[in-house]
């Protein structure tokens, strides 16, 4: 390891990284390396899922070794019931299978929970990852910053007039670009097949959102099928489900508005420019983006307020993360010309009531890349 690798921690960077994270008012955790493996297979999303190393426990549950810090250090705050806001870091080994290089490697960051000033805090996240890049060495000269919204994303999807169903299943895709051009075919398609082998009695009731009618007819069935009572879903919620999958098979985007979806998907400018292009697109359609908008312009003084330059940093309206619990801001930061992360993060607003939370809490928080930062030459994310 780099001359940076701290005696007796086999971590790199470690007393530089503490102090900066210490003095940015982050308590230093620790979480074990074993974990519950229900949280990530339930929200991390199918890119993170497939590389978790995976164990059972005496009585049988499925564990893994840590694969990220996030969801630890949230189940640790929702488990001792702490006060909010309250900033937490880390330092330490997460386990991940990957195609080449070790399985285990370093990370470090900052979780931020319970900062009801959202921009502030996805200011803070960023700032305070630069930062970190600094105390390593990499100057922001050095680096390649991208930064997505999921929330903006989802405010034009609504302002489109999509579907809810429809809403969901591109935010879904979000951060994966093959499965969100495929669900733009299927939704520029229209009445994909989806629906050939449903009853067409069922169909027109659910066609029509007749739900206590369907809702019948389907208990009708059921019962000559001879299924118990609680066998499954209920009628209601099987009639629900239809209804919405008829909506969503036979929902077909407009040549225009499918043009203007794609339009803002390949919004690609410095985020000082950022918030103009976007409003000139919706305000041209007639598109009203409402408080996403106005919080975009107001993270942004935030960002400025936090010492980050917005022209150095790219705004491009198809990023994300592979990682489904992120809700708003995400960003990474990579070498000039490489497409790994040295540093990324994001806000993951619904992440600690799916752990238990007993209310909602606003969450941002990002992780550094040790080894590839220590190493000068990254390898394969």
């Amino acid at each position: 390891m780099s001359a940076d690798t701290r005696a007796g921690t086999g971590t790199p960077y470690d007393a530089e990284l503490g102090a900066l994270f210490a003095a940015r008012g982050a308590a230093r955790v620790d979480v074990p390396i074993i974990q519950p493996a229900d949280p990530y297979l339930d929200t991390a999303g199918e890119a993170l899922r497939r590389r978790i190393f995976l164990t059972r426990g005496e009585a049988g549950e499925t564990l893994c070794l840590r694969p990220d810090f996030t969801i630890p250090v949230c189940r640790d705050h929702v488990g001792h019931g702490a006060t909010l806001p309250r900033r937490y870091s880390y330092v330490g080994l997460v386990f991940r299978q990957r195609p080449t290089g070790p399985g285990e490697f370093y990370q470090a960051g900052i979780e931020d929970l319970g900062e009801e000033n959202a921009a502030t805090a996805d200011a803070r996240a960023l700032a305070d990852a630069l930062a970190g890049l600094e105390i390593c060495g990499l100057e922001a000269g050095e680096l390649d910053l991208v930064l997505g919204d999921q929330g903006l994303f989802e405010a034009f999807l609504r302002a489109l007039g999509l579907p809810e169903g429809w809403q969901r299943r591109l935010v879904r895709t979000f951060g994966h670009d093959d499965q969100l051009e495929a669900a733009l075919a299927a939704l520029a398609r229209g009445g994909s097949g989806a629906l050939d082998t449903l009853d067409p009695e069922f169909a027109e009731l659910a066609r029509l959102g007749e739900q206590g009618a369907l809702t019948f007819k389907i208990r009708e069935r059921m019962e000559e099928a001879g299924l118990p009572p609680h066998s499954g879903r209920s009628p209601g919620e099987v009639a629900a489900r239809l209804i919405e999958k008829v909506a969503i098979a036979e929902a077909r985007l407009s040549e225009g508005s499918l043009q203007l979806l794609r339009r803002f998907l390949a919004i690609d400018a410095p985020l000082s420019e950022a918030g103009t292009v976007i409003g000139d697109l919706a305000g041209a359609a007639g598109l009203d983006l409402g408080r996403a908008l106005t919080f975009f312009e107001t993270r942004n003084l935030a960002l400025r307020a936090a010492g980050v330059d917005l022209a150095a940093v790219r705004y491009r309206a198809a990023f994300g993360r592979p990682i489904d619990y992120y809700t708003g801001l995400v960003f990474e930061a990579r070498r000039k010309g490489s497409n790994e992360p040295l540093a990324g993060g994001g806000r993951y607003d619904r992440l600690l009531s799916i752990l238990g939370a007993e209310r909602p809490v606003p969450a941002v928080g990002f992780s550094l890349w040790l080894d590839r930062i220590a190493s000068r030459t990254g390898d394969a994310a």
